[in-house]
């Protein structure tokens, strides 16, 4: 018997995963949903603005969700992928004046095929040496923005103004709350697509690869393909987050796609619950809110407090969000008993 065959018999088999593990039920579902169509009729147009950017940062840390939680592979060049998205949609829009919503599966598909080809290379390195790997890659991406090369399509250094689209039809609705419900319904899209994708044959074979690749690849599992694919996947919903940042931010530059986003995009991951998709909304208003709360607390002293917030969630809760639905899951049943 060969060293492969071994492994592959000594390792436990991948279960299929179950539907709670990786949604919420039916009736807490609803719940939320009915909040996020809800909640903007009675806010202000600067605070739908905000929970429209919570959408978009929670399809992006979903994205990095599927490649870390789903395939195991650590990534910090998320910010690389959600430039990509965000120029996609902007020069579309700007420079040959195509309709924001067409731009968003052009920038998904092109931000897919960047992924993807950028797995390839990567396919020789894991672990701490591919999270280096996609360091370099957001790190660099800025840099690329801004050569004189592509200054007439990006703007350079100045970036380009987008247009922000008006609600269709004469809808009485405007930009902000048109601009969230459009976002919301694609972000829905997105997150169903997701679930399923995690349930087929290919979120079993990616998550055969996170727990045994050398088993996984003994059971059929094509390992270059799945790995290549999961890069590409979670490039690809990236590349839609960063257009409807560009869209509702109505600007981008190469500034505002540094290493701090995919470092945030990592944080909001962790603190969502690695491998749990509805986290990923919890991780995005962690990254959004909290820092304006230790701004408030001290304004000169904000990363400082930001930090002991951050450690002091860590603590208690290490596995993130998806722990602390496991014990209010556990203690509603009790209360069921």
């Amino acid at each position: 018997m060969s060293a492969v065959e071994e492994v592959a018999n000594e390792a436990p088999a991948v279960e299929a995963v179950p539907k709670r593990a990786m949604t919420l039920g039916y009736g807490t579902s609803l719940v939320v949903l009915g909040l996020l169509i809800i909640a903007p009729m009675f806010l202000k147009n600067f605070f739908v603005f905000q929970m429209t950017m919570l959408l978009i940062y929670a399809l992006a840390v979903l994205a990095l969700n599927i490649l870390t939680g789903g395939s195991g592979q650590f990534s910090l060049g998320q910010s690389a992928f959600y430039a990509v998205g965000a120029y996609t949609s902007a020069i579309l829009m700007e420079h040959m004046g195509v309709n924001y919503a067409l731009t968003l599966p052009i920038a998904g598909i092109i931000c897919f095929g960047f992924g993807f080809l950028f797995g390839q290379p990567a396919l020789r390195l894991s672990g701490i040496y591919l999270a280096l790997a996609t360091f370099a890659l957001a790190v660099a991406m800025p840099q690329l923005l801004k050569l004189g090369f592509f200054e007439h399509w990006t703007g350079g250094v100045q970036g380009l103004v987008v247009t922000k689209p008006d609600a269709p039809f004469g809808l009485p609705i405007s930009q902000d709350r048109w601009l969230y419900y459009f976002t919301l319904v694609i972000s829905i899209g997105i997150y169903i697509a997701s679930v399923n994708l995690l349930r087929s044959r290919s979120g079993r074979a990616f998550m055969a690869i996170r727990d045994n690749e050398i088993a996984a690849s003994a059971m059929g599992v094509d390992v270059a393909l799945y790995k290549t694919l999961a890069f590409g996947v979670s490039a690809g919903i990236t590349g839609v987050a960063g257009g409807l940042g560009a869209i509702a931010v109505q600007f981008v530059a190469p500034d505002g796609y540094t290493i701090t986003l995919a470092i945030s995009l990592f944080l909001g991951m962790v603190v969502g619950g690695v491998g749990w998709l509805p986290g990923s909304i919890v991780g995005s208003a962690f990254i959004i809110f909290v820092p304006n709360i230790a701004e408030h607390i001290s304004k000169g002293l904000s990363g400082a407090v930001f930090g002991v917030l951050l450690f002091i969630v860590i603590f208690l809760v290490p596995h993130g969000a998806r722990q602390v639905a496991i014990v209010a899951q556990q203690m509603l049943g009790k209360l069921k008993k």
